[in-house]
């Protein structure tokens, strides 16, 4: 665990909020280089405060969210995949949030959390107060989707980006007396690639300036919908930045912009090597905007290696928080290189790890996961092996890739024994999704990729989906089921049970809406699965006690063709 004291050096705390933009590229940005689009309100960021220019995230999402929220390298912390479970942070590890709310901060979460879904993993158990969006590592409609509020299943207003912006600017508002922790995890320009037409319009018939290195693998659709959606997070950006200008907070808030990992297509990107899921220089290497005008001078460029561990270390000693860790950080306080004239530094390697791909960077070289070095400096694209040039150096990242797996990569497990949970003392509301289910027989999801999925083709009465969970508390809860059926399927009859406790349902009333999802697709197929309505079914009350066990949803009857497409389990506590 880990805990605080707090040593303010004014008698207001600084604000703090965090931007995340999920697939934007290092070179998505127009002080980038990038003469496709415009992002002003981000630039300003940097010219109005300090840019990082070798600044290092992971190569997919849920891995960079964890170091953010821990200061520890994501396998230290349990996660190694962006679904079924595996995106999930250890129970034991003590979270940003979890810091700034101890140290008096009002916290709140407004987008893409990709950390965990049922308590005590949901961000409303790891130190936010509030929370508006999504769990899932991606969701299928941007368009007044299905959300969750504290738990609570809602329904987006408008597109999600600028509803989430709307939530961000009403808690600043609300809170504007008090420190505050505000972490925005957009979920865009992630596909699908979905934004408002008056962003959109003014790439439609644009002919770009500048392209992927890569171009022949450029779709020139995608690309152009992904700048579209840049420039609609540039304008929230604005937003946010406006309403701290209003409201006299902007003096002494700390905002923070960085990107999850590397762009999500072969677009323009500096010509790097790699994209998302590399780690290559294109695939971590992010810019890394901090402003606070109380304190950071104005314009400062920052080319010392810095890394996503070391931004919890980094808020707190900015905030003048002290952590006190019963857990080895990773990350180091980069505020001596944002407040201070002629800081001590000393030299690093950050570590970066996607499944079985490692690569080692230093301040001027990296050796990627062939065990090939480069001169960063010189060849960003990873052109020239200077392995044998410098037999040294090379030797040194080979040496400290092999201590990074001993002492870091080896502390995950082989196997993933965590099951999912129900009944947390503290939450009211439990999601069990058709996501971290397993089908059997001829069941199948609605897409390969689990995180926005539905289970469909239920045409059997032996068919089932089981979840291996655990019961933290004996209690009564509340059961909701989210299904569709189409008209003539209706009657059928099922069960849910765990341990020798079961509850039985009937679908009395058919409802079978169509896929929707590809009238807002700028592009062509997508990725992801399309999306749907499901009609909530009130199974009422059900005890359990206790304990692990398996929980499994089978049929009973089915007198039509199917038995239903299931997305969702609800549990409300009712003691």
């Amino acid at each position: 665990m880990m805990g605080c004291q707090v040593h303010p050096e004014d008698s207001r705390m600084p604000n703090v909020v965090i931007f995340l933009s999920d697939d934007q590229g290092w070179g998505d940005f127009s002080m980038a280089g990038n003469q496709n689009l415009e992002t002003p309100n981000i630039d300003r960021l940097a010219s109005d405060g300090a840019l990082f220019s070798n600044f290092y995230v992971e190569a997919v999402c849920s891995p960079t969210r964890a170091e953010l929220l821990t200061g520890r390298y994501h396998q230290r912390a349990g996660v190694y995949s962006t679904s079924a479970g595996g995106e999930r942070l250890d129970l034991d590890e003590y979270t940003l949030a979890q810091v700034f709310k101890e140290a008096g901060y009002a916290t709140a979460a407004y987008g893409k959390w990709h950390n965990g879904m049922q308590p005590p993993y949901h961000p409303n158990s790891r130190g936010f107060n509030d929370f508006y969006g999504f769990c899932s590592g991606h969701w299928g409609s941007y368009f007044s989707p299905m959300l969750e509020h504290n738990g609570k299943i809602v329904r987006g207003e408008g597109f999600l980006v600028d509803d989430l912006t709307k939530h961000a600017i009403d808690f600043i508002q609300s809170n504007e007396e008090r420190p505050f922790l505000l972490y925005l995890p957009f979920n865009t320009p992630h596909s699908p690639m979905q934004v408002p037409e008056r962003w959109f319009d003014k790439f439609e018939n644009m002919d770009l300036e500048m392209h992927s290195h890569n171009q022949a693998e450029e779709d020139i659709l995608f690309t152009k919908a992904a700048l579209a959606m840049c420039e609609n997070i540039d304008w929230n950006v604005g937003r946010v930045i406006k309403k701290l200008k209003e409201l006299e907070l902007e003096e002494n808030t700390i905002v923070i912009y960085f990107n999850d990992n590397g762009p999500n297509s072969w677009r323009w990107n500096g010509g790097m090597k790699g994209r998302k899921g590399s780690t290559d220089e294109g695939g971590v290497r992010t810019p890394l905007f901090v402003k606070w005008p109380a304190k950071i001078k104005k314009g400062l460029e920052i080319e010392h290696l810095a890394s996503v561990i070391d931004l919890l270390p980094t808020l707190s000693a900015l905030a003048g928080i002290d952590l006190q860790s019963e857990k080895e950080l990773d990350g180091h306080s980069l505020s001596p290189l944002l407040l201070e004239e002629a800081p001590s530094w000393s030299e690093r390697y950050i570590f970066n790890q996607w499944k079985d791909k490692i690569s080692v960077r230093s301040q001027k070289y990296r050796l990627d996961s062939e065990g090939v070095l480069y001169d960063i400096e010189y060849d960003r694209a990873q052109k020239e092996d200077v392995s044998e040039k410098f037999p040294e150096i090379y030797h040194a990242h080979m040496e400290a890739r092999a201590s990074y797996i001993n002492k870091v990569a080896s502390e995950l497990p082989e196997e993933d024994h965590r099951p999912f949970t129900i009944g947390y003392p503290e939450a009211h509301f439990t999601h069990m999704p058709a996501r971290d289910g397993v089908a059997h027989g001829n069941i199948r999801r609605s897409n390969q990729w689990p995180n926005c999925s539905f289970f469909t083709n239920w045409i059997s009465i032996d068919d089932s989906i089981t979840w291996d969970v655990e019961i933290l508390e004996e209690g009564n809860f509340n059961v909701t089921l989210y299904y569709t059926c189409p008209e003539g399927d209706e009657g059928s009859q099922f069960q849910l049970k765990l341990g020798n406790s079961s509850l039985a349902g009937k679908i009395e009333t058919p409802f079978d809406p169509p896929l929707r999802g590809m009238e807002h697709d700028v592009t062509g197929e997508r990725g992801e699965s399309y999306v749907k309505d499901f009609k909530p079914l009130d199974l009422g009350r059900w005890h359990l006690d206790k304990g692990p066990g398996q929980l499994s949803l089978r049929a009973l009857e089915m007198p039509g063709q199917s038995l239903m497409d299931f997305r969702l389990l609800l549990f409300e506590k009712l003691d």
